[in-house]
C-alpha cells in the first residue's frame, strides 16, 4: 500500500465515520498513480466539503504523500461502490 493510498483512506475514514462504506483502489495509469476513493451516497458532501474545499485538500495530501515516494498521484472520489473486475 502506497503513502498516498494510505493518507486518503485514513482521512476519509476520519471525514465519514463508515468504515463498511469507505474504499480505495490505486492502480498505475502510465506515470500517473491513480488513487480512487469510494464512499457512501450520504457521505460524498462531507468528503467533497463545502465548494470543494475538502476535496481539494485531500488531491494536495495525497500528491504530497505520493511526492515523497517519487510518484505522480491523482485522486478521484467517487459515489457508490467499486465496480467488480474479473
Amino acid at each position: 500500500m502506497s503513502g498516498a493510498r494510505e493518507v486518503v483512506e485514513v482521512l476519509a475514514l476520519a471525514l465519514t465515520g463508515r468504515a463498511d462504506q469507505v474504499h480505495v483502489a490505486e492502480s498505475r495509469h502510465h506515470d500517473t498513480t491513480l488513487v480512487e476513493l469510494f464512499v457512501g451516497p450520504g457521505d460524498l458532501g462531507k468528503v467533497i466539503g463545502r465548494q470543494g474545499r475538502t476535496a481539494a485538500a485531500l488531491r494536495t495530501l495525497a500528491a504530497a504523500a505520493g511526492e515523497r515516494e517519487g510518484k505522480t498521484v491523482t485522486l478521484e472520489i467517487r459515489d457508490g461502490r467499486p465496480p467488480v473486475r474479473s
